[in-house]
Parts: structure tokens; C-alpha cells; sequence
């Protein structure tokens, strides 16, 4: 789960930096590296105010096969960089600043990307590790998610997992009935039911999960298991978590779940199967994300960053009155 932080003054610039420097301490992140993480806090709220008319700070941490660390992701509907490599070099500035603050992100992080289409808005992806930038290779992410709580909860009635086995990957997204500290308690469960099953077929890992979710208000359940090496998915889904994969020639394929709620009504649990395209990308997402989005908006965007995939379709397509998950996971050659 991620905290937002709404950027629209420069008071709450001290805010987003106390927010990620709390989460990198509670990471392990030692004087050092919480400076570091302070600083591009710092710049990519700053930016947000000065080039971006205001916006969004969502702060959280990853872990996957690159490393673990903090990510940070800046998010705002300003008119856009026209010239990204020029605006990242110190001494660009279209603010009057000293243009130094893109390139100050740049060599604080492990991982930096910007994303921007003049007119719909900017997006900055950082993540941070322990020590210093640079001193190793760290792989390329193959996944990323944003898990965001309703305004005013501070439960998110949203989970996903990520498991990976020899042949590819496993994703689950659940969301809880309703949303705060009871829809909470239903997608945990069945993320720690998923934890226990992911290895069998989808229809069964929720057919287990139907079970444990009786005492819990119940959610909707999808579960992907993606199989690179066959490039195929066999897909299980229980209520409207919406599920999607598209390819690089943008082919999309909407995949199907069956009506119910998991730990109530599940009349019918099966699994689908579906061929996947060249270099695809999975999506899940739960339905506090509209399902009207296309990724042909941001030429692009389908090479970038997961994690960046994911913050710009929450950005522009949540709905704003329920939790919202969006997974993003892109395929890898055998």
C-alpha cells in the first residue's frame, strides 16, 4: 500500500519528505541513505508545485527481483516536459529555478524514469535503496503495482501478491467488500490464502480461498498464471476485478470472471486460458479504476516502467470513491 500526499502548496513539501523519510527508516535506511531519500522527496514535490501546477506524492516501498527499497512517484496533470533529456540536464529550467532538481532525483536514485505527454501531465518514478547509486547492475523490474486506500481510510480494501515459479509469474488481486478496516481483513485473507496455493491452477488457489474468506465479508478474486515459456495465461476470477493483457501491437484481450463474491457466492469458479502476443503486458486492476482507459494515449508507455504504467493510469482513470489497485506485470522471454 502506498500513502498519497496531495502536493498544492510548498508547506506540503515538508510533508511528502517526512513521509518518505519515516518509510525508508522503518526499511533500515541508515543517515545516509534517509538524505538521500529526503532530497528527491524534497525535489519531486517541489517540481510538482513549480512545473506541474500541483499534484500527486504517492510514497511506498517494493521488493522484488531487483532489490527492496523505497519508490516514490510524483503525479501531476500540468501541461507536460516537451524535452525530456533537456530538462533533465542541471541548468534546464523553464521555472526560473536553477535547474538542477530533475538531475538531483536522477543521481539520488537506483532507478529514475520520467514520463511526460504535453497536455495530459508528468510522471517521475524513483526508487532508493541502501547505499549508493551505481555500484552494481540490478536487473530490470518485471512487475508493479499501486495500492491506494479511499480518501479518509487508512486501510486499503485492496491486496495483490506476485509469486514467481520456474516458468513465469502468478499475480492475485483481491478486493474487499466495501472498503476500510473490514474489506482489509478480507483481501489480507486471501492474499495469505494465495500465499499457501499459488503453485496449483488458478480456479483451484480461489475454490481454497472461497473457503477461507467465510468468515470475512468476502471480495472479488482474480488470479493470472502466466506461463512465458508456453506464452499463454491461464486466468480464474470471481466478481469484477478487471483483467487485461496487451501486446506490442496493441491487441487487447479482456479476460473473463465469473459473477460472485469469494467467501459467499461462488456459484461457478474456472479457469480460462488465453495465448499471449509479443512482449505483453498483464493488467489487473480493482474497480476503483475505470475500465476506459487505452495505453494508445501515451505513445510509449507500454516499454516504460511498471511501476510508472500503473501510477499514470491511477492518476488519470481512478474513480476517486473506492479503494484502487492497478498491478502491471510484463512479459519476459524464456
Amino acid at each position: 500500500m502506498q500513502q498519497t500526499i496531495a502536493i498544492r502548496e510548498v508547506s506540503q513539501v515538508a510533508e511528502a519528505r517526512r513521509a518518505a523519510v519515516t518509510l525508508a527508516r522503518r526499511h533500515g535506511f541508515g543517515e545516509e541513505d534517509a538524505g538521500r531519500v529526503a532530497i528527491v522527496a524534497s525535489e519531486l514535490a517541489t517540481n510538482l508545485i513549480k512545473h506541474g501546477g500541483g499534484g500527486e506524492l504517492l510514497v511506498g516501498s517494493f521488493e522484488d527481483r531487483t532489490g527492496t527499497g523505497i519508490e516514490l512517484l510524483a503525479l501531476d496533470k500540468g501541461p507536460g516536459i516537451v524535452d525530456v533529456d533537456a530538462s533533465s540536464r542541471d541548468g534546464h529550467s523553464t521555472a526560473g529555478s536553477p535547474g538542477t532538481g530533475l538531475g538531483a532525483i536522477q543521481r539520488g536514485s537506483h532507478v529514475s524514469e520520467i514520463f511526460s505527454v504535453p497536455g495530459l501531465g508528468t510522471a517521475i518514478l524513483a526508487r532508493l535503496m541502501i547505499g549508493q547509486p551505481g555500484k552494481g547492475p540490478l536487473g530490470i523490474a518485471d512487475h508493479g503495482a499501486i495500492c491506494i486506500p479511499m480518501r479518509g481510510e487508512e486501510s486499503c480494501g485492496d491486496a495483490w501478491c506476485q509469486r514467481d515459479y520456474a516458468d513465469g509469474m502468478v499475480l492475485m488481486m483481491a478486493d474487499g467488500l466495501g472498503h476500510g478496516p473490514f474489506a482489509a481483513e478480507a483481501s489480507h485473507a486471501a492474499s495469505a490464502s494465495f500465499a499457501r496455493t499459488f503453485n496449483t491452477l488458478p480456479s483451484q488457489s480461489l475454490t481454497t480461498m472461497h473457503a477461507a474468506l467465510r468468515p470475512t465479508r468476502g471480495a472479488a478474486v482474480a488470479v493470472a498464471r502466466i506461463d512465458w515459456k508456453n506464452a499463454e495465461i491461464v486466468f480464474g476470477g470471481v466478481g469484477n476485478i478487471a483483467a487485461t493483457v496487451v501486446d506490442a501491437e496493441g491487441k487487447i484481450q479482456r479476460m473473463v470472471s465469473n459473477n460472485g463474491t469469494v467467501g459467499h457466492v461462488a456459484k461457478r469458479i474456472r479457469d480460462f486460458t488465453y495465448k499471449l502476443g509479443t512482449d505483453p503486458l498483464v493488467i489487473l486492476a480493482s474497480d476503483g479504476l475505470s475500465t476506459s482507459w487505452q495505453l494508445d494515449r501515451y505513445p510509449g508507455l507500454a516499454t516504460r516502467h511498471p511501476s510508472l504504467i500503473a501510477g499514470i493510469l491511477y492518476r488519470d482513470f481512478k474513480r476517486g470513491r473506492d479503494d484502487v489497485s492497478v498491478l502491471v506485470a510484463r512479459g519476459r522471454r524464456p
